[in-house]
């Protein structure tokens, strides 16, 4: 310390303090700010309707977290003091805790939304590609089959993501939350395009005889990758 000045009272402690609070901060999961984003809405909300919350607007870009998992964060973000709870009162058949974001953890998220740092690449996880790629073990008929059921469940959640759109359409406090939605509703519309893509290039495989799965049982070859 330089001659003549004086340590402040409190001030190590309070540096530790910020310290601890940016660790905590940054050792804070996804999970934890999905759930953290989801009270930043107007209004309180117990963790069943978070989980409702999440199964109609975070899962079509994101993942929607188990009741546990927001449950085991929401105790994390009051422990942190990022948010707070209340339980019902006797008026209610069945006690109920609803949770709200603190003045803190409203802070504390902006930071965390507002950070420039790279967020990642996306994670794709394409269970169908995953089989088509094992194409050469299966049936034709049956890889149609399964390309068939993906463009249907595929169509089943384009339909809910518009009833999400359509529940979120003229509120204003939904209206960055609708942008996601939008997003989802092209990403879904594409993955169609891409499945229907999918099923003329099997019938083109199968066409030219060279997708018989018999056919690469009796044969070798070495893998198609370089090295």
């Amino acid at each position: 310390m330089p001659p003549g000045l004086r340590p402040v009272p409190g001030l190590t402690s309070i540096r530790n303090m910020t310290s601890s609070q940016t660790s905590k901060k940054q050792d804070l999961p996804a999970t934890a700010w999905a759930v953290l984003g989801l009270l930043s809405f107007p209004g309180e909300r117990t963790g069943y309707e978070l989980k409702k919350w999440a199964d109609s607007s975070l899962r079509f870009f994101y993942w929607s977290p188990a009741i546990s998992q927001i449950y085991a964060e929401l105790r994390r973000l009051e422990e942190l003091g990022y948010a707070a709870s209340t339980r019902s009162g006797p008026e209610e058949a069945r006690a109920k805790r609803r949770y709200a974001i603190t003045a803190a953890g409203r802070a504390a998220l902006a930071g965390w939304a507002s950070d420039t740092a790279e967020a990642g690449p996306p994670v794709l996880k394409h269970g169908l590609l995953l089989r088509i790629w094992l194409g050469h073990l299966a049936e034709p008929e049956l890889l149609r089959a399964m390309v068939g059921g993906h463009l249907e469940r595929t169509r089943g959640e384009l339909a809910a993501v518009r009833e999400a759109m359509a529940q979120a359409d003229d509120v204003p406090q939904w209206a960055f939350p609708a942008l996601a939605l939008r997003w989802s509703e092209r990403q879904h519309l594409a993955e169609l395009e891409l499945g229907e893509a999918l099923l003329a290039d099997l019938a083109e495989l199968d066409a030219s005889g060279t997708g018989d799965p018999a056919a690469d049982r009796q044969g070798g070859g070495d893998a198609p990758t370089p090295g």
